[in-house]
């Protein structure tokens, strides 16, 4: 385990994010499985599969996409909720089983927008999305929204955990207002960046009153892979933005539900790092860490990205949930014995999810994958 460990010093070298120590540079990427309960509670298996998650060896597990408000802005029924302060008591299970598994927890926080699970999803601006018609936001309900993030920041500290992370990925509400695809507004909200950036830094400003000193990071949506979407030359701009606000650090991403299956996006993430490229045009424009993540396999790869400078940590998700032991597994030169994802199942769990459906990988054995489906059942 030493030698490995050498080889790959950097990656198990420590790292402060927001004033507080990760033992090592890798993280639990957030990652939508659709296993808490129905109306989004905590349910034991939700909290089974982070608890596996924390014992990897991970650093930080960020617990995915809890609503800030339901129904509206929850992607489903089964989107964890964040939204009342009912929600604590289970939020605490769910901050405590990772911290008892020695990792650090961190809670994303999210607004779905126009891709909400409910009857009237709203949005930036009525822009049609599979077939349905979002309403259009008043600029009077904003400063509602605003509250209902700052709300729910302070029941994720409440509730135990570390740091919190508001989405901005995905192509959910906070990413809708910055592209120039769904934000056709006419008000101060729409038309150049510097106004179509104003919602999200000002949810970031809000949530930032709320919790005090009490880091907060960003999932970051850098480039739609859509013609008329979100490029990186203006995401590295408003990179900049979040870095002056403050923000502890940047969870890098691309594409959005309307993009991650056109066949060159298909194509290009089946390959090892597809996504590694975007982080690191955000790593050369900010002071702050930043996140890579996108198909990292292997620890050679990890290493490699870190010692380059393209990353400060790398986000393991589908990686990691393929294989709980891929930590252990390349901290003691294991590395042949992964259970690696599979790039040409057709992203079977994203398909069983959008079909709200919980996911199961399909490399697990098939008595692993009968218990999920039985415990969902």
């Amino acid at each position: 385990m030493q030698l490995e460990k050498v080889m790959y010093a950097r990656l198990f070298s420590k790292l402060q994010v927001g004033g507080i120590d990760l033992k090592n540079r890798l993280i639990m990427a957030p990652t939508y499985l659709g296993y808490a309960g129905a109306g989004g509670t905590a349910s034991p298996l939700l909290l089974d599969h982070y608890r596996l998650m924390a014992a990897s060896g991970v650093a930080m597990v960020v617990v995915e996409n809890a609503t800030i408000d339901h129904p509206t802005a929850s992607g489903s029924e089964r989107t964890l909720r964040v939204d009342t302060d009912d929600c604590i008591a289970g939020l605490k299970q769910l901050a405590d089983a990772i911290h008892q598994e020695g990792a650090l927890a961190c809670l994303q926080i999210n607004h779905a927008g126009r891709f909400a699970g409910t009857a009237e999803p709203v949005a930036p601006s009525a822009v049609e999305t599979f077939g349905r018609v979002p309403k259009a936001l008043k600029r009077v309900e904003l400063p509602g929204i605003i509250a209902q993030f700052a709300s729910a920041a302070r029941r994720v500290k409440a509730a135990g955990f570390d740091m919190l992370e508001l989405h901005g990925g995905t192509g959910y509400l906070l990413a809708q207002f910055l592209s120039p695809r769904t934000n056709r507004r006419q008000d101060d909200y729409g038309g150049p960046l510097a106004n179509r950036q104003r919602f999200p830094l000002e949810v970031t400003a809000a949530v930032q009153a709320g919790v005090g000193a009490f880091p907060i990071g960003y999932r970051f949506l850098a480039d739609e892979w859509l013609p008329d979407g979100l490029k990186l030359e203006e995401s590295l701009l408003f990179a900049k933005s979040l870095a002056a606000a403050g923000i502890a650090y940047i969870s890098v991403m691309g594409g959005t539900y309307e993009s991650f299956f056109l066949p060159h996006v298909v194509e290009r993430s089946r390959q090892d790092g597809y996504m590694v490229d975007l982080a690191a045009a955000v790593r050369r424009e900010v002071p702050v860490p930043v996140v890579a993540a996108g198909r990292i396999a292997t620890g050679g790869l990890a290493e490699r990205i870190l010692r380059s400078g393209e990353a400060d940590l790398i986000g393991l998700a589908r990686v990691l949930w393929a294989d709980p032991d891929w930590v252990r597994k390349v901290s003691s030169g294991r590395e042949s014995d992964i259970l690696h994802c599979d790039p040409g199942c057709g992203d079977a769990c994203i398909q069983m999810v959008m079909k709200k459906k919980p996911a199961f990988c399909t490399r697990w054995p098939p008595q692993k994958v009968k218990e999920y489906k039985a415990r969902f059942e």
